[in-house]
């Protein structure tokens, strides 16, 4: 069993920056692929950014590619998403999510999530 809390949201202008953090309990924290999906209101859970069991590598939506960076710590068990560049349609919860051992890209295979953290872009 893993437990996801995710730490970090809240409210920047457009252009600005902030930095979310996932801590996750449990053992072989390494093992397991780490990302991020967003949600915004009255849209589907879309796939943000991966950092891969194995490597690791990281992989990023097109449209965050280039402004956000994911990171993980496996001897913290965290895994980090700096947010540089935000942009109104960065708005939305923000959700940490696991998965053993694979890397799918679709939220119905990850096996944990947390709560979500709100991060809202004003323009």
């Amino acid at each position: 069993q893993v437990q996801l809390v995710e730490s970090g949201g809240g409210l920047v202008q457009a252009g600005g920056s902030l930095r979310l953090s996932c801590a996750a309990s449990g053992r072989s924290f390494s093992s397991y692929s780490m990302a991020w999906f967003r949600q915004a209101p009255g849209q589907e859970r879309e796939f943000v950014a991966v950092s891969t069991w194995r490597g690791p590598w990281t992989y990023y939506a097109d449209s965050v590619k280039g402004r956000f960076t994911i990171s993980r710590d496996n001897a913290k068990n965290t895994v980090a998403l700096q947010m540089n560049g935000l942009r109104p349609e960065d708005t939305g919860v923000y959700y940490c999510a696991a998965r053993s051992q694979a890397t799918p890209r679709s939220s119905d295979e990850y096996e944990y999530w947390g709560r979500g953290t709100q991060v809202t872009v004003s323009s």
